[in-house]
């Protein structure tokens, strides 16, 4: 994207995004030498609005569709700021406040490289339940997506697996990012697969797409999980993406040059800005050079959140 514009397409007469996932105050700290144990390491830390569910959904805006929704549960402690923040950057807030349990908080380690190591107290954000969920949030929903997250705690899972299941009676197709192969494998691969069957879209990253097979090569992963997801595109980071459908990879899409100033939340913006442009028309190939794009952008500034318009 140049000169900073961002992409529109014909996002104001597409159907709405739904997004059900995770709200999360991320705290960013970049630090450009290696962690000292016992004493103190100078960083840049700053503290942002991010979560994986929301960024997908604000990138998804931000790429030019006119009617995006997320439902999440966030503490009362930071939920009046995350709705002020999901507003600004055009995105439908319809939040489950918590009185019970703070804000979901991610610590983030940007090292040198940019590449990032989480820190994750799940707070509200797992807490979000049936009882939140209700079929008349599909009135006008082209598409849902659902934030892997959710799928790593009983009650959430629940609500995840209710939205799907609405989804699909309703003929609404449905995504999946599986989010976190650190928590995939405390989970369970097999449980995982499980949960989210039913999806028409998973958005794994290299690493997720690996454990979520056992196969070292990632066209080979992607190939094999398009046997179980009609569509499945695989983000590798500067080596650009792979989709795949029908047990092969049909297209190897090429990544967008740029600086890497931290990765937190490239995924994200690849998921947003691909099920944006698929919205408004774009094929899977033209969606995932769209989210390779927003990739880039995303990792030329720190946090996981696009400019706010």
């Amino acid at each position: 994207m140049e000169g900073g514009a961002h992409e529109r397409g014909n996002g104001g007469s597409a159907g709405a995004l739904l997004v059900v996932g995770d709200v999360v105050t991320d705290v960013v700290a970049r630090h450009r030498t290696p962690l000292v144990r016992a004493t103190d390491t100078a960083a840049e830390i700053r503290t942002l609005p991010g979560g994986a569910g929301a960024n997908v959904a604000c990138w998804a805006a931000y790429s030019g569709l006119a009617d995006v929704r997320i439902l999440a549960r966030v503490g009362t402690d930071a939920g009046g700021w995350h709705e002020e923040q999901l507003r600004a950057a055009g995105v439908r807030p319809q939040v489950v406040l918590d009185g019970e349990a703070a804000a979901a908080t991610v610590i983030s380690l940007v090292d040198a490289t940019a590449e990032r190591t989480f820190l994750t107290d799940s707070g509200a954000a797992l807490r979000l339940s049936t009882a939140d969920w209700s079929a008349s949030l599909l009135e006008g929903v082209a598409h849902l997506h659902i934030s892997g997250y959710l799928f790593f705690a009983g009650t959430s899972r629940e609500a995840a697996r209710l939205a799907l299941r609405e989804a699909r009676e309703r003929a609404v197709p449905v995504s999946v990012d599986p989010a976190s192969a650190g928590f995939i494998a405390e989970l369970g691969v097999d449980r995982f697969l499980e949960a989210v069957t039913g999806a028409d879209v998973l958005l794994p990253n290299e690493d997720e797409a690996r454990l979520l097979t056992g196969l070292p090569d990632p066209a080979d992963a992607a190939a094999k999980l398009s046997r179980h997801f009609p569509v499945v595109a695989v983000t590798l980071g500067a080596g650009g993406a792979l989709l795949a459908a029908g047990g092969a990879v049909h297209e190897r899409v090429p990544a967008v040059a740029a600086k890497a100033v931290d990765t937190t939340g490239a995924g994200d913006a690849f998921a947003g800005a691909f099920l944006a442009a698929r919205l408004a028309g774009a094929d899977d190939a033209g969606a995932a050079a769209a989210g390779c794009r927003a990739g880039a952008r995303a990792v030329a500034s720190v946090g996981g959140r696009p400019p706010m318009p």
